[in-house]
């Protein structure tokens, strides 16, 4: 953690990268992509495993028989889901034992309206920029949107978050923000990424 607010790094791939990343301190998270359509979809069980951060799978509207075989698989500490899966869908998960992280797409206050509903069956929520795809997109959201948000799960923010976005993140303040994800802004190419650029920015955080 960072000031107290946990960074999640997501999109990871590459073994020798996990390990590279994962040795930075404050990192708290790291997340793998097993979406098809994702360009940093984790098609096969990397060499190397994070040991001592927590594990984090990224679904889009996938079966549930399939998200909890890559639970398994991958000793997921938490599923992190990014399409339109409904909070039956996220309870059946929760009942099972699995941490829940829903992943809500913003760029309007109503946006947030259905995140009520999911507050019962979900750890952590997730707000991200909204664009056509599902997640990725690379750019930042108007932030001040989420000071609507009055409910009781912690959440994450995401979207467009980049080495120079330091300043900025430690003037938001939000009573249930509980930290950061990072994906895009900080790779050499999808799915690889730069461990300077990622210490440089959690140096700049913590100054």
């Amino acid at each position: 953690m960072i000031n107290g607010k946990i960074i999640k790094v997501c999109g990871m791939c590459e073994a020798e990268n996990i390990r590279d990343v994962e040795s930075l301190e404050g990192i708290d998270m790291l997340g793998f992509i097993f979406y098809p359509k994702s360009p940093r979809y984790v098609y096969e069980l990397p060499a190397y495993l994070p040991i001592h951060t927590r594990r984090v799978g990224v679904f889009v509207n996938e079966d549930k028989q399939v998200v909890s075989m890559f639970a398994d698989r991958f000793g997921l500490d938490y599923v992190q889901l990014h399409g339109n899966e409904s909070p039956e869908y996220c309870r059946s998960l929760h009942t099972a034992g699995l941490k829940i992280i829903k992943a809500f797409s913003v760029a309007r206050p109503k946006n947030l309206t259905k995140v009520y509903e999911y507050e019962e069956v979900c750890n952590l929520f997730l707000f991200d920029t909204k664009c056509e795809q599902y997640g990725g997109s690379g750019n930042r959201f108007d932030w001040n949107i989420l000071h609507t948000y009055n409910g009781h799960v912690p959440f994450l923010l995401s979207g467009g978050i980049n080495p120079y976005s330091a300043n900025a993140l430690k003037e938001f303040k939000h009573p249930r923000l509980a930290g950061y994800d990072l994906n895009s802004r900080f790779e050499f190419t999808p799915g690889k990424k730069d461990s300077e650029r990622i210490q440089t920015f959690l140096n700049e955080l913590k100054s």
